[in-house]
C-alpha cells in the first residue's frame, strides 16, 4: 500500500520517457511546422535530451575523477558538433522493437559510438 502511495506521489517529470513517446512527440511537432512553436511538447522533448546529456557528463566527470577508463571521449560541451536531428535519427535507428528504452539509455548509446576513446 505505501509503494502505491510514493509512486502516486512522485511527479511526472521523474519518471523516463522512453525512445517510442519521445520520437511520437517529435514527430507531432515536426508536422505541425511553424505551429508548433509554443508547444509544451519543444521543452519536454529539450529537457529530457538536456538532462540525459548532464547524466552522461557527469558520468564522464566521475570516471575521470575516479581515475577509470571513461565510456566515451565526447568532446567539450562547447565544441559539440551534436544536432538535435543526429539525436533524433539516432533513436529512429533504433528497432520499433526495442524503443521501449529510456532517452537517457538511448542518448548513452548514441554518444558512446559517436565518440569513441582512440
Amino acid at each position: 500500500m505505501l509503494a502505491g502511495a510514493t509512486l502516486i506521489a512522485l511527479p511526472a517529470a521523474a519518471q523516463a520517457m522512453d525512445v517510442a513517446t519521445f520520437l511520437a512527440k517529435a514527430s507531432a511537432l515536426q508536422a505541425k511546422g511553424i505551429f508548433a512553436v509554443g508547444s509544451p511538447d519543444i521543452a519536454l522533448l529539450k529537457n529530457e535530451v538536456v538532462g540525459a546529456a548532464n547524466a552522461y557528463r557527469a558520468d564522464i566527470a566521475a570516471d575521470a575523477a575516479a581515475k577509470r577508463r571513461p565510456r566515451a571521449c565526447p568532446p567539450p560541451r562547447d565544441k559539440s558538433p551534436v544536432k538535435s536531428n543526429d539525436i533524433i535519427a539516432s533513436f529512429q535507428a533504433i528497432p520499433a522493437a526495442q524503443r521501449g528504452i529510456s532517452v537517457k539509455a538511448a542518448f548513452y548509446r548514441f554518444m558512446d559510438k559517436r565518440f569513441p576513446c582512440r
